[in-house]
């Protein structure tokens, strides 16, 4: 079995959280229980498998296959993910501003 095969099984298992995630973002309109450091550090490591899979195609070490497109899909949720942080931030602070 080729190696890329295990690759996209790591990657659909780690994917299919991030659905679950915005989900309970939009529903929740809360930032509890988020962290945006992770989730910055979840978005590096997706760009440097993209990275590392157009760097390896264009030193001709290695193809680029399916994967990269499972990279980028999982890149899209979580980016998303942080922009609902940001949302729902901006959203509890101004409704603590207005409580006081």
């Amino acid at each position: 079995m080729s190696p890329a095969v295990f690759e996209a099984i790591m990657l659909v298992c780690f994917g299919l959280s991030w659905p679950i995630s915005v989900y309970k973002s939009i529903k929740s309109r809360s930032t509890k229980g988020k962290s945006v450091v992770f989730l910055f550090a979840i978005i590096i490591g997706y760009l440097s498998g993209i990275t590392g899979k157009v760097v390896g195609h264009v030193t001709g070490e290695k193809e680029i296959n399916f994967v990269l497109v499972l990279y980028i899909i999982n890149l899209l949720v979580v980016s998303t993910d942080v922009v609902l942080y940001f949302i729902n931030r901006k959203r509890e602070k101004a409704e603590e501003a207005k409580n006081k």
